[in-house]
C-alpha cells in the first residue's frame, strides 16, 4: 500500500510530502466522468513504491494541496472536446497552458485547467505536470464508463506507468 492514499478530496499530510504523485480526478457517479478514478485504482497496485495514487475529485485547492512538494505530478482526467470518444490527450503543463475547453464539463467552480493555471500563476506547479485526458463520451448520472473509455483505460494506465520517473530522477 503507498503512503498518502485518499478517499474524497481529503489528503494525508504524507501525502504531500510525495515525489511523484498520480493523481486520478472525477465523479464516479457521472459515468465516464469517473475515468480519472478507475485509472487511478488500477494503478495503485502497480506503481512502484515512491509513486503515491490519489483519487480526487478535481476541487482546485486539494488539487494544489495534494502535490505540494511533489518533483513530478501526473494527473488523469475525463474531457469532453469532441473528440472521438476514448481518445487519449497528452498535455505538459510546464511547457504550455492547458486548454480550458478540454475541461469545460468541470462538476466544480474551476476546472482542472483552471486550477492548474491558478497553480502557475501562485508559483506552486510542480517541476513537472503531465495531464492525461480520456475523451469521454456519457457525462450523464449513473455509474459505469462508456464501452469506448473502458477499451482505453489498460493503455492509458500503461503510458502513465511510462511517464513516472524512477527513484533516483526523482530526487528520492
Amino acid at each position: 500500500m503507498n503512503d498518502g492514499e485518499t478517499v474524497g478530496d481529503h489528503t494525508s499530510a504524507r501525502a504531500t510530502t510525495a515525489r511523484v504523485v498520480v493523481i486520478g480526478v472525477g465523479n464516479p457517479y457521472r459515468r465516464d466522468d469517473a475515468a480519472g478514478l478507475v485509472i487511478a485504482q488500477r494503478l495503485r497496485q502497480e506503481v512502484p513504491g515512491h509513486v503515491t495514487v490519489m483519487e480526487l475529485e478535481g476541487e482546485p485547492t486539494a488539487l494544489l494541496e495534494a502535490w505540494r512538494g511533489a518533483h513530478a505530478v501526473v494527473l488523469i482526467d475525463a474531457v469532453f472536446s469532441g473528440a472521438e470518444a476514448g481518445t487519449i490527450h497528452r498535455l505538459d503543463a510546464q511547457a504550455d497552458a492547458i486548454p480550458q475547453e478540454l475541461f469545460r464539463y468541470s462538476t466544480h467552480a474551476l476546472s482542472v485547467a483552471e486550477a492548474i493555471e491558478l497553480a502557475r500563476a501562485l508559483g506552486q506547479l510542480p517541476p513537472k505536470l503531465v495531464v492525461y485526458g480520456i475523451e469521454g463520451k456519457d457525462f450523464s448520472a449513473g455509474v459505469g464508463l462508456s464501452p469506448e473509455v473502458e477499451g482505453r483505460v489498460a493503455e492509458l494506465a500503461e503510458r502513465v506507468l511510462r511517464e513516472l520517473p524512477d527513484g533516483t530522477e526523482a530526487g528520492g
